[in-house]
């Protein structure tokens, strides 16, 4: 079978009925944790820049910038949504696709939620029951949409057999939020592999903006969202778009996964395993693969008691994913995005300050000269992991200037679906970042968002979360 075909039947068959109880659970958490982030990114100066820009390119008022207020068109509501969701790198990973789902996917859910609202009421084909007493889409059909489009973002993700070249969260999150919206429309097999088609035509996302530093990389997030609102648009009214585009002479694999590729692993996983049972939490605003090392030199600290002041040299030996992407020299005057993806600067940060968070990444915290004066002795080496995509195990070694010598191997990076965050840890993480909004949310909707999120199946109306997400 062509495999746009099975992603498209698994989105169309699927039930409500057939999540877990787990994969309920766990969809609830990172729906939470991506409000949390969302907010806190809305701090991010580009994303007021992003979201007066956008209200320049077109009037309407279906969905709002999340913080910021504006009511835009939902295909310019989106697009500044996800880069809020994906620009302090603080948003949830699945780690073995090396795909960020939440920030194509629950963006482009919320958006579609605004712009069906008023007077639709559809009862969407293929059990997608929308139709919320709001005008938007119910609580269960919602969970069910996020949880596809997560398993389809990571299961195309983990396919991918080579190193990445192309911004798979971006590329792959795209498919992630087409297979939620196409779910949310009702559409049948067919008109969501045109969707999937119509998408691939408008994918994007270059490694190039993440080398950099540059703000592009999570409004890459951004296009991809919405692409797929327009795909699933044009998909409705007809658009015949191109089917065999995963593994066809010019598909996804074989251009942007360079041909190294395997479907059988990851596509044996569909209605077997939900991949939001997958998902890990990212305990710290920095690139995934900065994690264990600022893990590593937090646990040693704590064990061995050190101040930061006594250490001369920290060595990590890490995989080539981490090696390539976060092995980067640490400069003087970084850019935020450039901080959060280098490891000496963040191992630093954590040894100085005793963990990483949000304000790291601005003023004189980002300059701070004993901060650098540390990431320079921050030594990031490969290890010789055969497997491109691997994350860990990653060995962590703290010299100090008396000569001791102390180490550590993490075979799991910090809030790994094996060594998860907690409920009420998850609750503090979105606590503090509700707290770090462009414009003061107040605290008392913040407990409410915890309360609606935690009974999200019994929601007549998903839009009765977004207007706690505005002042």
């Amino acid at each position: 079978m062509n495999p746009v075909e099975q992603l498209a039947e698994h989105v169309t068959r699927t039930r409500y009925e057939d999540l877990t109880p787990e994969a309920v659970a766990k969809t609830k958490t990172f729906v939470l944790d991506t409000f949390g982030v969302g907010v806190a990114g809305s701090w991010e100066p580009w994303a007021g820049k992003l979201a007066a820009l956008a209200g320049t390119w077109g009037t309407g008022e279906q969905a709002p910038v999340w913080v910021h207020g504006t009511r835009l068109p939902a295909a310019s509501a989106v697009l500044v949504n996800a880069f809020q969701v994906h620009c302090l790198e603080f948003d949830c990973v699945h780690d073995r696709a090396v795909v960020h789902p939440m920030a194509c996917v629950l963006p482009a859910v919320m958006a579609w939620a605004g712009k069906n609202r008023a007077g639709k009421n559809r009862a969407g084909r293929n059990g997608s029951a929308t139709g919320g007493a709001d005008g938007g889409t119910d609580g269960r059909a919602f969970l069910l949409a996020v949880a596809l489009g997560v398993d389809v973002a990571t299961i195309v993700g983990q396919a991918a057999t080579g190193p990445i070249r192309f911004f798979r969260p971006a590329t792959a999150g795209g498919f992630g939020a087409v297979a939620a919206l196409g779910k949310l429309e009702g559409l049948d097999t067919e008109a969501l592999v045109n969707a999937f088609g119509i998408l691939y035509g408008q994918t994007s996302g270059t490694l190039q903006p993440h080398a950099e530093g540059s703000p592009l990389l999570p409004m890459q997030m951004g296009f991809n969202a919405r692409a797929a609102l327009t795909a699933v648009d044009l998909a409705r009214a007809g658009l015949v778009g191109p089917h065999d585009v995963l593994v066809g002479q010019y598909g996804y694999f074989p251009l942007m996964e360079h041909g190294e590729f395997d479907l059988e692993p990851a596509f044996s996983k569909l209605g077997k395993e939900w991949q939001i049972t997958r998902v890990s939490h990212k305990p710290y605003p920095s690139g995934r693969l900065t994690h264990s090392v600022i893990d590593g030199v937090l646990r040693l600290q704590q064990r061995e008691g050190f101040a930061h002041g006594d250490v001369e040299s920290v060595l990590a030996r890490v995989p080539n994913l981490p090696f390539r992407l976060v092995g980067r020299p640490d400069v003087p005057d970084p850019s935020p995005n450039y901080a959060r993806l280098c490891a000496p600067f963040t191992a630093a940060t954590a040894l100085v300050r005793g963990t990483v968070d949000v304000p790291d990444f601005r003023g004189e915290r980002l300059g701070d000269p004993v901060v650098h004066d540390l990431a320079r002795r921050v030594e990031i080496v490969e290890d010789g992991n055969p497997d491109p995509n691997a994350i860990n195990p990653q060995t962590i070694e703290v010299r100090l200037k008396n000569g001791a010598t102390h180490g550590i191997v993490l075979e799991q990076s910090p809030g790994h679906p094996d060594a998860a965050l907690s409920e009420e840890q998850n609750r503090e993480k979105f606590r503090r970042c509700w707290g770090y909004g462009a414009k003061p949310l107040p605290v008392e909707a913040g407990e409410e968002m915890i309360r609606r999120v935690a009974a999200l199946e019994t929601l007549d109306g998903v839009l009765r979360l977004s207007g706690l997400l505005v002042p």
